[in-house]
């Protein structure tokens, strides 16, 4: 097992790497303690059998640099391989501001192809490369050094049997005409919006159960508060105080420290200091906003007229296409989605694209009494009307 400690042995796996079609890549990081994940670990393969081109990476080494790792993300020749992509995606991103091209992601590829949704790599690794794999690492402190045998025969597996699970679904993909769906599944991975995280928009993810302009206008500027004070000193944003109490600040709206004090739900650090400061300044952006720029939380599909008989016989019609075509179920089409279209929207993602084609026009037409379903069995069919 080959560990990369120094820029020139990354420069010479790069290059060799950046002969062939593909290469699987991997990380271990930690984030407990930390807004941004602190990266341990980059594990990289290229075509071969077991260990063979197979590396770990260690970033904790000192004058270790990254740079041709990156330029091998952004050579358009060769395929990069991961597996559930987005924590990974967002560690290089923060990093370099670099999102790798051509991109493949194994578990949307893998719902694509009928193993499931959110399918996991343990189980890809039974299923498809027929093999066990060692799970006795999994939750290890991957900061600590050095790494024991078993630990790196761990991270090293997360590599290397992915390459014959991506020749394989790459493979499945091309006989079914579907690699056009995976690209577009890879357009969320793609956008570097994904990644990002602006904390003037950090509020649309607070849950509240008021409409009220003026209580959201100081959610906004509690949650713009949180974080930016986690952004600037790298600690999860719930250090700073948790949602339940974001929303008891901005239904209180304290004053001072004495209102602070009062709080059921604020942690007792963030009653003083810094945190109390901006809590307070934050209340009081909020409260002074000027009623014009008052934030409104979408609620449009709130009250939505669903047909529910319709909205059932929607979920039949997903049931027997996605059976039908080996595609997991919620990959085509949410429950709050059908919902949707059962009510008249017709704007939803499983309207558009390669969705559409398997389900979404067959679900117009269903709505618009073009279409009929029959039962045969245990099949359902299509009829036309």
């Amino acid at each position: 097992m080959i560990t990369i400690t120094t820029t020139q042995e990354l420069a010479a796996f790069c290059q060799e790497a950046a002969a062939h079609p593909y290469v699987t890549v991997d990380t271990e990081f930690l984030r407990e303690r930390t807004y941004y994940s602190k990266l341990c670990l980059i594990q990289l393969a290229y075509p071969g059998e077991g260990d063979e081109n197979a590396v770990l990476v260690d970033p904790l080494e000192d004058g270790l640099s990254l740079a041709s790792l990156y330029d091998l993300f952004r050579d358009p020749n060769v395929v990069k391989v991961f597996h559930a992509a987005r924590q990974d995606l967002e560690i290089f991103f923060v990093d370099e501001g670099i999102i790798p091209a051509p991109l493949f992601d194994t578990q949307v590829a893998a719902m694509v192809c009928g193993f499931g949704e959110q399918v996991g790599y343990e189980t890809l690794v039974r299923k498809i490369a027929k093999a066990p794999l060692d799970k006795s690492s999994r939750f290890t402190d991957w900061s600590r050094r050095p790494l024991s045998d078993a630990q790196k025969k761990y991270a090293l597996g997360d590599v290397t049997y992915l390459r014959e699970i991506y020749e394989f679904l790459a493979d499945k993909l091309a006989k079914n005409n579907r690699a056009k769906w995976v690209a577009e599944e890879m357009a969320v991975l793609n956008a570097p919006k994904t990644y990002r995280v602006e904390p003037s928009e950090a509020w649309m993810r607070i849950k509240t159960r008021t409409n009220s302009g003026k209580f959201l206008t100081v959610v906004q500027a509690l949650a713009e508060f949180r974080e930016h004070h986690a952004q600037t000193r790298n600690i999860p944003r719930n250090r700073v105080f948790k949602d339940d109490a974001l929303v008891e600040l901005a239904s209180t709206k304290p004053q001072n420290e004495k209102d602070l004090s009062r709080s059921r739900l604020l942690l007792r650090e963030a009653r003083r200091g810094d945190i109390a400061a901006g809590i307070l300044a934050a209340v009081q952006k909020g409260m002074k906003a000027d009623p014009a720029d008052l934030p409104k939380s979408d609620r449009s599909r709130d009250k939505l007229q669903v047909n529910p008989a319709l909205a059932d016989l929607l979920r039949v019609l997903l049931k027997a296409k996605a059976e039908g075509e080996g595609v997991a179920q919620k990959l085509i089409a949410t429950s709050s989605e059908l919902d949707a279209i059962a009510a008249g929207l017709r704007d939803g993602d499983a309207l558009r694209g390669w969705r559409r084609e398997v389900f979404g026009n067959d679900a117009l037409r269903l709505c618009d009494g073009e279409i009929a379903l029959a039962a045969k069995g245990s099949v359902v069919k299509v009829v036309e009307i």
